[in-house]
């Protein structure tokens, strides 16, 4: 038996604290629940609603199909409910705070530890996310998922643990490509650290050839496409607020109040502790994702997929070893739950204070999601009020995606079928007919357009300008509006 091995708890496991974990669960989706109603669709969301119910595909250029299709198909069974269509990622992380509380289960921890992590991941900026549908905010659900499969199989060696996480690999494929960087840091740390045997259990690699063969249709879509998700590299390589702001930020999201000084503690313990040796490649490879993602320029929310395995290793910790814990952890576990409780939008959109220090309050939702109506509002106006001769031979453009996505969705009422725009994954969704020979369009420049027309004309200064008298096919324009 190896030294990882070793120290992984092999007797009778702990008691599953079923009743006070679904609580904590049940009283994270009660506050999304009540909170999901308000006060729109965000821009991104309106996206992955618009990719999934008017553009469904194999792929996207940003993303695998799985989010478009659950946008789209929530709002299909659901129209225009905010509710509903957020519905599964409430869902999703009322089950993480669940499946955190098992991983500390794994780990040794008793009733009081799987109750603590759960709190931890139920303070968690993961929860605060959680009012959007998104990639991001599903993702990190599934990588939850898979580590506490992992960490079972550690206990157990039951090598079917191997194929289920191989399936859900599959489905975090579908939702964003960032997983194998998941595997790849495990699988080498495991064959430096141990459990060396993992990398030989035939059931690893049944479930890596299930995760393989479900994302071939994305991959094609990819390959037939010029393989244009290469290109987010450079996108979110540009958005980049550097090292600090990076760090501060995604430390953050693991919990202003607990939840940072547990994500630290417990990353430490993974790594450093005797009690876990059997899990430190699991805590090596967190770290070095963390620097990956650093060095690479990525976003700082990605850091939420891997915060359960510490929460859980910090709460076990914690409660083994602080004789009294439990007056020092109750009342914080409080204020990092009012902390959360206040970032989701609880208050009136008129609130104009949107963070107090540190802490962002919920009103900053209203922010990315209530302008947008107004915006379409202008836009759509001024397309109603065209003569319906004119309005045949006018196609609406954007010059950025989430002003695409918003005129889509709410530009029905003023006769706005659909929405064209060169920008990410709208270009892939088709170019306007040979028949428009007008455009109006709104965004910030408008010389981008202006080559290819004789004339343009002011409507909304700054906002929204008409260009009239194309010069040149559709066909040979609409390879130069490609932006990303």
């Amino acid at each position: 038996m190896s030294n990882a091995t070793q120290t992984v708890r092999t007797g009778p496991e702990q008691a599953f604290a079923r009743l006070p974990v679904f609580v904590v669960a049940a009283l994270a989706g009660a506050a999304l629940l009540a909170t999901s109603g308000r006060y729109a669709h965000g821009f991104d969301e309106l996206y992955f609603l618009m990719a999934g119910r008017e553009h469904l595909a194999w792929g996207y250029f940003d993303q695998p199909p799985l989010i478009p299709a659950l946008a789209g198909a929530m709002d299909s069974l659901f129209p225009g409910s905010l509710v509903m269509l957020r519905l599964p990622m409430t869902l999703a992380a009322a089950a993480g705070v669940v499946v955190t509380a098992l991983i500390a289960r794994e780990l040794g921890g008793g009733r009081g530890a799987q109750v603590l992590a759960a709190g931890l991941y139920a303070t968690s900026g993961v929860i605060i996310v959680s009012h959007w549908i998104g990639t991001y905010v599903l993702d990190p659900f599934l990588w939850t998922v898979i580590v506490w499969l992992v960490v079972r199989w550690i206990r157990v060696r039951r090598d079917g643990l191997l194929v289920w996480a191989g399936v859900v690999t599959a489905i975090s494929l579908q939702t964003k490509f960032l997983i194998p960087a998941f595997w790849a840091f495990a699988l080498v740390s495991a064959l430096a650290l141990g459990p060396r045997e993992l990398l030989r259990r035939p059931k690893l690699w049944l479930g890596a050839g299930i995760a393989a063969v479900a994302t071939v249709p994305t991959l094609s879509w990819q390959a037939r496409n010029g393989w244009p998700y290469r290109l987010m590299n450079d996108v979110v390589a540009a958005e980049f607020p550097g090292t600090w702001i990076f760090l501060r930020d995604g430390f953050l999201m693991a919990g202003v109040g607990a939840g940072v000084l547990a994500f630290v503690y417990g990353l430490v313990r993974l790594i450093f502790s005797r009690e876990l040796r059997g899990y430190r490649f699991l805590g090596v490879a967190i770290a070095a994702l963390i620097v990956a993602f650093l060095l690479l320029h990525g976003r700082s929310y990605y850091l939420m997929s891997v915060f359960a395995l510490p929460f859980a290793a910090a709460a076990t910790g914690f409660v083994n070893h602080v004789p009294r814990w439990r007056p020092v952890a109750w009342p914080v576990m409080v204020l990092s739950a009012v902390i959360t409780l206040v970032g989701l939008p609880i208050f009136p959109a008129t609130m104009a204070r949107t963070s107090i220090g540190p802490i962002a309050l919920g009103t900053s939702f209203a922010g990315g999601e209530l302008p947008q109506q107004e915006l379409v509002k202008a836009i759509g106006e001024t397309y109603a009020a065209l003569p319906p001769e004119k309005k045949a031979h006018t196609a609406v453009y954007a010059e950025i995606y989430p002003f695409a996505a918003a005129t889509e969705f709410y530009g029905r009422q003023y006769g706005i079928e659909r929405v064209y725009s060169g920008h990410r994954g709208y270009w892939y969704f088709d170019r306007p007919p040979d028949s428009a020979d007008s455009v109006l369009f709104a965004g910030f420049d408008p010389e981008l357009l202006k080559p290819y027309f004789a004339e343009v004309t002011p409507v909304v200064e700054g906002l929204l300008w008409r260009y009239d008298g194309r010069r040149g096919s559709w066909t040979g324009i609409w390879p130069k509006l490609e932006r990303h």
